[in-house]
């Protein structure tokens, strides 16, 4: 096993093909409601109030983790409450208003900083065994030095390609991968040879979903300018940088290298006949490593994924698909520690979860589960492997960044289809960082 197998990865195929579903529950004889989570104590018994989100399945395994915790440790039950995504953050936003929060609750990158900076999270730097797991996955649960939040998974951005057609063309994909000048070259070499409407690349300067700054973001991470926001959540867009990226790919555009901004507008991620890539319109796309099972289950063994460019500096990074907290206002913090560093770190429960939330984070665990994982899940992991040597530590996101990155979505195109020029964009982006992003 490579060094950084034990890694993590986001949600797998597991829970991405799966339809999230709400629900409530009971576990170790405690009725869960996802309005009032309890930390209470009869005797000398422990109750946990604990809350996530996800797909049933992802329900089930947890449920039957803590089933498993509770009977090593009959002192300790659990009153879970546990829904869709859909739900899940407007119920946390509700429990934290009214101060009732649980005692150990799932967060994500995009919210993890806002509960912190309100008091509202438990410092876990001490009482959880961490030295299994990477320290730039780790420096994502991290705000102003302090440890909110343990991963659970990880996820890596990669470049996925059409390897079929890549193998027909002669192109051959090296283990470091390209850095941006090759990839632009192999690209120019390449449009001829397609057939009329087929396109070599996705033009990752025009978002068409939601929370895709990230494909401006590789570019400025190969050339040495950090990630758009500093680990405080500060704007940080190089302007030279930004303009260079858009103007990079104007002439892509042009050259037919990167579909018409009409085209790129009309793709639909993961629809068998709108995804770009999926379609076979384009070759290469931005991907996340968690998405690879839905394209292989589609087109089983056409596409591979590598490394994105690098310039200067490697452009990629890894990021939890999500943490555990603990309430800052938890009766019982040790205990929920306790709880945590169990669920990361014991094969038992790493057994009982699988691939629910994503590969273990432990390299243990991993170890132990290793054998039952299949080729598509190995790939993941691989990439996760070559990912890791180099990566750029991540930082969660600020609050109001979900918003902001709509407005990315809009500028991105207005750009794009030649309303607006990339230096007014610079300046637009700026603008609604400083309204939407208040710190």
């Amino acid at each position: 096993m490579t060094k950084a197998r034990w890694l993590g990865l986001g949600a797998t195929a597991l829970s991405l093909v799966l339809v999230i579903t709400a629900c409530g529950a009971n576990s170790n004889d405690s009725k869960g409601s996802a309005n009032s989570p309890s930390h209470s104590k009869a005797g000398s018994a422990v109750q946990l109030g604990i809350t996530w989100a996800g797909s049933q399945v992802r329900h089930d395994a947890t449920l039957a983790a803590l089933d498993l915790y509770s009977k090593s440790n009959p002192d300790v039950t659990f009153e879970p409450t546990y829904m869709g995504f859909d739900t899940y953050f407007t119920k946390l936003a509700t429990l934290s208003a009214s101060r009732n929060l649980p005692d150990i609750m799932q967060i994500d990158t995009g919210n993890l900083m806002d509960y912190a900076l309100r008091n509202q999270l438990a410092d876990l730097s001490g009482g959880i065994d961490t030295s299994n797991m990477n320290e730039k996955l780790l420096s994502a649960g991290k705000v102003n030095g302090k440890l909110y939040g343990i991963p659970l998974g990880v996820n890596t951005i990669t470049f996925m390609y059409n390897k079929a057609a890549f193998d027909k063309l002669g192109i051959q994909v090296p283990e470091k991968g390209f850095n941006w000048d090759e990839w632009v070259k192999i690209a120019k070499e390449t449009k001829p040879k397609l057939e009329k409407g087929k396109y070599f690349m996705m033009d990752l300067s025009m978002a068409t979903g939601t929370t895709e700054s990230d494909k401006y973001e590789i570019y400025q991470l190969a050339y040495g300018k950090g990630f758009i926001h500093t680990p405080d959540g500060k704007f940080n867009i190089d302007r030279d940088t930004y303009i260079q990226f858009n103007k990079l790919f104007a002439d892509l555009r042009n050259e037919g290298i990167v579909p018409p901004a009409n085209v790129t507008a009309g793709h639909k991620q993961n629809d068998p006949q709108l995804d770009l890539f999926m379609n076979g319109t384009i070759l290469v796309q931005r991907e996340y490593a968690a998405a690879f099972p839905n394209f292989e289950s589609v087109h089983p063994g056409q596409f591979a994924m590598t490394l994105v460019p690098s310039a200067s500096n490697a452009g990629g990074f890894m990021l939890p698909s999500q943490f555990f907290t603990v309430s800052q206002n938890s009766k019982y913090p040790d205990e929920a520690r306790k709880f945590i560093e169990w669920f990361v770190n014991d094969k038992e429960a790493g057994r009982a979860l699988t691939l629910a939330r994503g590969v273990p984070v432990s390299k243990p665990v991993l170890d132990d589960l290793s054998q039952t994982l299949d080729a598509t899940a190995q790939m993941q992991i691989d990439i996760i492997d070559r990912v890791a040597t180099d990566a750029n530590s991540f930082s969660s996101r600020p609050k109001g960044y979900g918003a902001w990155t709509d407005e990315w979505t809009k500028i991105s195109q207005a750009v794009a289809f030649d309303k607006m020029a990339p230096e007014k964009a610079y300046d637009e982006l700026k603008k609604k960082w400083d309204e939407i992003i208040k710190l």
